[in-house]
């Protein structure tokens, strides 16, 4: 028993993660469906020991992988094959965790169980947008729990999705290669951007796949199997071609930068130039996630109870310009399995690393 436990944890591997509200706390999900929970401002301690760096506490959330996970000002939500589950922040760090609310989109038949691979919460609508295996965009109220659209035009699965908040449309870019715009106030699509059609984005010995994207204002980054590119939403127009060989997995604006993570071994730093103005190296051979913890600083935190020793860091002492980078294998998807996220095998459980704004790699022990 003890050598079959140790094969699954040299085998266990992080697909998503997610800062808590306070930003004082860390949810990574595996590919066994348990949850860790880090504490973010004990790892980043001027005197953080490895005993911090190690989970605060870790549930099993999914039967499956947990594929994604948002944060509202209370729940943390996650999602595995072919179903969302919530569960109370305020709870979380307490043994025997219980889930508040599971969901599952109305596919077309009970045999379907497609994967969920990217969650995207609405909050003018008060409303989170499913996307992943079935090739479509499902639509939940987060206050009755019942499903009120469902959008169709992908050909093959989703990927990832990005919110314009200015305009009430969703982005969503998937393994057919399209990003594709829709408008939620009419639930159609307006805007369709075959990036792989154009040829200095083009890269054909990647595939088409598109695997990340961000979106501010009229403008949108989105890389994967095609070049990482910057695009003017308005025109369709690729502005800026960024010089990545590497697939790149995950993509973010931060204020006038654009901070992209893939197959590579760092986290790069463009102007929207397209000038690389810093790459920061990893210790991993890539990355599979990418975030920005922007939570303003807060007092105090009311995820679970206090840590006491467990926490040497003063409360509200995180940096807002955190970025949490977990490990990714060689392969740019999971090929093996149906949908679109990653796997690879004897990578480290649980291995999240952490960049201060001074761009120092601060490695989080596994389970």
């Amino acid at each position: 028993m003890e050598v079959f436990q140790a094969l699954q944890r040299l085998h266990m591997i992080i697909f998503s993660q997610n800062v808590s509200p306070c930003g004082k706390f860390l949810a990574a999900g595996n590919n066994y469906g348990q949850i860790a929970i880090f504490s973010l401002s004990a790892a980043l301690s001027s005197e953080a020991k490895e005993e911090s760096k190690k989970p605060m506490v870790t549930f099993q959330a999914h039967d499956g992988p947990v594929y994604s996970m948002v944060s509202t000002d209370r729940h943390l939500l996650s999602a595995g094959d072919g179903e969302v589950k919530a569960w109370l922040w305020a709870e979380i760090l307490k043994k025997g965790c219980k889930e508040l609310w599971r969901r599952q989109p109305p596919y077309r038949t009970s045999l379907e169980v497609p994967e969920i691979n990217a969650l995207l919460l609405v909050p003018k609508e008060n409303s989170l947008i499913l996307a992943g295996g079935d090739c479509q965009l499902h639509t939940m109220d987060l206050e009755t729990g019942t499903f009120t659209r469902a959008l169709w035009g992908h050909t093959d699965y989703i990927h990832c999705l990005a919110l314009r908040e200015r305009s009430p449309e969703v982005l969503s870019g998937g393994e057919d290669g399209a990003v594709r715009l829709w408008d939620l106030r009419t639930a159609k699509e307006v805007q369709t951007i075959e990036v792989y059609k154009h040829e200095e984005c083009s890269r054909p010995h990647n595939g088409r796949w598109i695997g990340c994207l961000a979106t501010d204002s009229d403008w949108m980054v989105c890389g994967g199997g095609p070049a990482l590119t910057l695009w003017h939403l308005r025109s369709s127009t690729p502005t800026t071609i960024f010089p990545m060989r590497a697939p790149q997995k995950h993509v973010t604006f931060y204020q006038d930068l654009i901070l992209s993570a893939g197959q590579g071994r760092c986290v790069n730093q463009w102007q929207l130039s397209g000038e690389l103005k810093a790459q920061v190296p990893g210790s991993s051979p890539g990355l599979l996630s990418l975030s920005l913890n922007q939570q303003p600083a807060a007092p105090e935190c009311k995820v679970g109870s206090a840590r006491g020793s467990g926490d040497p860091g003063r409360p509200g002492c995180v940096d807002r310009s955190v970025t949490t980078l977990l490990p990714l294998g060689p392969d740019s998807r999971r090929q093996q399995l149906q949908g679109g996220c990653l796997y690879q095998s004897g990578l480290p459980s649980f291995l999240p690393v952490l960049l201060t704004s001074s761009n120092t790699p601060t490695s989080i022990s596994g389970v």
